[in-house]
């Protein structure tokens, strides 16, 4: 009885070749061919930028391809489901981006997988055998191949990086003490301060406040301007400042020298006792201070504040590409109310700002009235919100999130960062009504309170009535 067998392929052959056509040509190239090698070097090196791991499966370690794919696959399913629970629940990927352990679970798996694909890269680099194939289709390969990975495994570690930047910018900003407040009235009211703590005066002072009022179901928002020379201020009820010095009779009054911009300083510097738990709770006595007043001028209550320091405003501005503002009117920068050793002039026309021109934009004081400058700087204030558009944002996160650091304080807990975001995407799309607490409506000097309260309590009233704007 014969026994048939097969005979040994030579070198650099097919296998297959002797055996039928069963053996893959993927796995089992024929070496000697320039041109079927160079095929394959590209299946090879397009299936792993497509389907990583997939490669391997076909021309190498199948464990290691294996696993690959299972990475692979995980990937999709979560984009999939991610894509799905943005469009359902959104809230639930914000709070992924927006709190510091989902922060870091993220870091940790996007290295993981910049650091996967590494090794598939390689990997495939080394199944493709370079030398065989043509000559021409060497470099291309390669070249190819070097892009693909800069992509993938570089774009995995940029997306690790900035999940870094995030997580250190939230817990840089974001109170982790300070307790979750619920709405009141259907509203969430933000204490806005522009503090200035420039080179002429003492400390800072807040020479810009508003109250951003943000409807919690709708996100339609009303901003409230107070002049910062406003007095005779009553102070909401159960303040520390009633019955002190600042407001014994429940009123914060003692002539010119009693402006509400005065308090934070005044605070600060003095009677931090009053308020002893501020620091714990993500605050500060001078702006709880100025919180209580202005909650008893408006006569509602404020939830959170924001406080954005204008000196450090130049550095975001510069981190965000610069801002486009229309100027209406020729203003001095610097200089005193004698326009002596004035730096230079801001003309009138749309001028692109960079940070050190936008500063002196909010600040010149020395041509214009205080109520025109409060005007500049919310102005200021919506173009520097119109530049945080998505591709800016990313192309230069890690100078806007240094600049952030450094410029806003907030005691907006991280818990509820997820919604407040979730809310500021509904705000952006809707119209916000603006109300000036100035002269000729008001005089700040001689206030009268019941005209004040009437005022935003029908501002309020008239945004929630609003009908759905036109966009």
């Amino acid at each position: 009885m014969t026994t048939l067998s097969a005979r040994p392929s030579a070198p650099g052959t097919n296998p297959g070749s002797t055996l039928g056509s069963t053996a893959s040509p993927i796995r089992y190239p024929d070496t000697s061919s320039q041109k079927a090698m160079t095929v394959r070097g590209w299946w090879l090196v397009v299936l792993n930028l497509l389907m990583p791991g997939s490669a391997q499966v076909l021309a190498g370690s199948r464990k290691l391809g294996r696993f690959g794919l299972y990475f692979t696959f995980g990937l999709w399913i979560t984009a999939i489901l991610g894509f799905v629970v943005y469009n359902i629940w959104p809230q639930v990927i914000f709070s992924i981006v927006t709190l510091p352990i989902p922060l870091l679970l993220v870091q940790i798996v996007l290295v993981a997988y910049a650091a996967l694909w590494v090794v598939l890269t390689l990997d495939t680099l080394r199944l493709v055998r370079l030398v065989r194939a043509g000559p021409k289709a060497r470099w291309a390969i390669a070249a190819f191949t070097v892009i693909m990975l800069t992509i993938t495994s570089g774009g995995a570690a940029w997306g690790a990086f900035l999940a870094g930047v995030q997580r250190d910018l939230v817990n840089s900003i974001f109170s982790v003490q300070a307790a979750a407040e619920p709405p009141v009235d259907g509203r969430y009211n933000i204490l806005l301060l522009g503090g200035d703590a420039g080179p002429d005066r003492e400390g800072m002072r807040p020479d810009s406040m508003t109250v951003v009022s943000i409807e919690a179901d709708t996100g339609r928002a009303t901003m409230i301007g107070i002049p910062r020379d406003l007095q005779q201020v009553p102070i909401v009820e159960g303040s520390p400042l009633i019955g002190s010095d600042y407001a014994p009779d429940g009123v914060y009054d003692c002539g010119s020298d009693c402006q509400i911009s005065f308090l934070y300083p005044r605070v600060e510097a003095y009677d931090t006792d009053l308020y002893p738990n501020a620091e714990a709770e993500g605050s500060e006595p001078g702006i709880e201070a100025t919180t209580d007043a202005i909650e008893g001028a408006l006569g509602i209550t404020i939830q959170y504040y924001v406080l954005i320091d204008m000196q450090g405003f130049s550095d975001l501005i510069d981190a965000l590409g610069g801002v486009d503002i229309d100027v209406t009117e020729e203003l001095p920068m610097g200089g005193d109310e004698n326009l002596n050793e004035v730096e230079g002039w801001i003309y009138p026309g749309m001028q692109h700002m960079d940070g050190y021109t936008a500063l002196w934009y909010a600040r010149s004081r020395h041509t214009t009235s205080d109520y025109d400058r409060m005007e500049r700087q919310r102005q200021l204030q919506t173009a520097i919100l119109q530049q945080f558009d998505p591709v800016n944002v990313l192309t230069k996160f890690q100078g806007i999130a240094a600049a952030g650091a450094q410029v806003v304080k907030t005691d907006i807990p991280q818990s509820t960062l997820a919604y407040f975001v979730d809310l500021a995407l509904k705000t952006k799309d809707l119209p916000i009504e603006n109300v000036e607490l100035t002269p000729p409506l008001i005089d700040p000097e001689d206030p009268d309170w019941d005209l004040v309260h009437q005022t935003v309590a029908d501002a309020l009233v008239l945004s929630t009535a609003t009908d759905t704007p036109t966009q």
